[in-house]
């Protein structure tokens, strides 16, 4: 951002930084209660996308609990939640041609009766038009770039500024962002890593006492199949091959409407091996005859990649902080053993909009506390124990340790296991790891990455600071390179990072205009050296339908 220059302001009572699941439900929570108590309070919701929804990824099944809470009638009010789970079917892959049936009984926390297949950036963009008839102002395409402090509290964000060129100099286009004053409280919603959050927690010590926070990285694709192969409302889900027993990730293969099947691999991020690449991980699962089956004369017609946030209770920070609150896959609410986080991530947004408004009647109130009173604590508390399981145990233990807990005891075992290792800290050294030889894409079910990419319709406006910073420049190349075999170069799943040799030496390429906003980078480097923060508003992907 461009120092020292005179920024134009605008107040008001509330301030949420995301149009996400969880920062919607924040302000349509909000606005319905200043609405019922009469009270003229101005809210107003920011978002890094051109517009809401554009950013959005996940699987997505849908359970309805806190839109039920929300908006009770939201059936009568047209939310696009069209598509009800019909058949849970589960496989265990054993290798590259085989599978096992596993019956889904076993699996309590993965049985999706009542729920709903559906794209949550549509859901987000009904969520938004619910707010904006209640009164929120929603804007997209401005990102909050900057945290505004007073006194030792948040007092609100500056938005990004436009038009600067590579070495941060206005252009002819400059506009400089707006400092956008929170006079009760900042609501910060921004998702999986978000880089304001990032900063709030450490510099409140809000993780003070917990794990470290764990993540996966979620791939996603949308085909068109064949009629005879597409059976509506069929949710599918596998782990096993090609992951290695200590890496035990899973996919999902859900049947939509309209001949649609979205399909994606979780891989969790702290894994060992320096060679593996997600990426190529996720197309190879697709080669399975037990996915490419329903593949078959199929077409791909989207793609992106998302991190996500997985490690649970032990990993959950304190929610508030001085000025203000963090919700959703900020805080990190995701329910792992359901794969599931919109509900949750909802909810808690639903709680702090709760809080802040008992907060400006008088009656002080905690969010910390207020969600230990939830149903969104009970089912964090229930799963606890599902990531350390695997983590410990690997894939095919942990899962029948998983079992135990949740099909016998219910998620109510007499202890607590803790994952105390940093995905960044993980990797072995490249030279204990054995390389892995990928299959060549065959342009039919597998894919290279940039063509992947260009279905996620990505753009970055050219010349613009890079939103990938480089703490030590050198690093990648002195140190990560040797150690680590530039791992960069492989958990990237959109080919922002090359190692390039010129003229005999070798040089860190970063290709930011390839750059879909999955945050691996900043989860995944060995020594924490990239950080990411919001490039120019309205940059990324641009997901149709995720």
């Amino acid at each position: 951002m461009v120092e020292n220059m005179e920024r134009e302001s605008m107040d008001y009572d509330v301030v949420i930084i995301g149009g996400g699941p969880s920062g919607l439900a924040t302000a349509i929570k909000l606005a319905q209660i200043f609405k019922e108590k009469n009270l003229d309070k101005t809210i107003c919701l920011l978002e890094k996308s051109a517009e809401i929804g554009g950013h959005i990824l996940s699987g997505n099944v849908f359970e309805t609990t806190a839109l039920d809470e929300l908006i009770p009638d939201w059936k009568e009010k047209g939310a696009p939640l069209d598509v009800k789970v019909k058949r849970d079917s589960i496989k265990f892959l054993i290798n590259d041609k085989y599978s096992l049936p596993v019956p889904s009984f076993v699996m309590p926390t993965m049985q999706n009766h009542g729920n709903y297949i559906l794209s949550l950036g549509n859901l987000c963009r009904w969520l938004a038009e619910q707010a904006e008839t209640l009164g929120v102002d929603v804007f997209p395409g401005f990102p909050a770039a900057e945290i505004i402090f007073k006194d030792g509290k948040v007092n609100g964000v500056i938005t990004g500024d436009m038009g600067v060129d590579a070495d941060g100099n206005p252009k002819d286009s400059f506009q400089p962002g707006m400092e956008i004053i929170a006079n009760e409280a900042t609501v910060f919603a921004e998702g999986c890593r978000g880089h304001l959050g990032k900063q709030l927690i450490k510099k409140f010590q809000l993780d003070k006492g917990k794990d470290p926070q764990h993540y996966g990285i979620g791939f996603k694709e949308i085909w068109e199949v064949d009629n005879e192969l597409h059976e509506e409302g069929l949710v599918m889900h596998t782990n096993g091959w090609p992951l290695p027993d200590d890496t035990p990730g899973g996919s999902y293969m859900y049947h939509t409407e309209k001949k649609q099947v979205l399909l994606g691999l979780v891989i969790p991020l702290d894994y060992k091996n320096p060679h593996l690449s997600p990426y190529d991980e996720f197309q190879r699962w697709k080669s399975h005859p037990a996915i490419k089956k329903y593949l078959k004369n199929g077409k791909r017609i989207s793609y992106g990649a998302r991190a996500l946030i997985k490690g649970g209770l032990q990993s959950l920070p304190s929610m508030e902080f001085p000025g203000g609150y963090l919700v959703g896959c900020n805080a990190g609410t995701l329910n792992f053993s359901k794969i599931k986080g919109s509900h949750t991530a909802m909810k808690s947004g639903i709680e702090a909009a709760k809080v802040i408004a008992s907060n400006i009647d008088g009656n002080m109130k905690s969010l910390d506390e207020e969600v230990k009173k939830t149903w969104l604590y009970t089912e964090l508390y229930k799963s606890r124990n599902f990531n350390p399981f695997f983590h410990k145990f690997g894939g095919l233990i942990g899962a029948a340790m998983n079992v135990i807990d949740q099909l016998v005891f219910r998620g109510n075992l007499p202890f607590t296991l803790n994952h105390p290792t940093p995905d960044h800290e993980s990797l072995k050294l490249a030279k204990d790891c054995k390389k892995i030889d990928y299959p060549k894409y065959d342009n039919e079910i597998t894919f290279d990455k940039l063509s992947s990419v260009y279905l996620s319709n990505t753009y970055h406006e050219e010349e613009q600071p890079c939103h990938l910073v480089l703490k030590d420049p050198d690093l990648p190349i002195a140190k990560t390179l040797e150690l680590y075999d530039e791992p960069a170069q492989k958990y990237c799943p959109a080919g922002v990072y090359e190692i390039v040799e010129e003229d005999g030496n070798k040089r860190f390429q970063i290709n930011s205009q390839n750059c879909i906003h999955c945050k691996t980078c900043d989860i995944k480097e060995p020594s924490q050296n990239i950080d990411w923060v919001s490039p120019e508003g309205g940059g990324g992907p641009n997901y149709p339908n995720m």
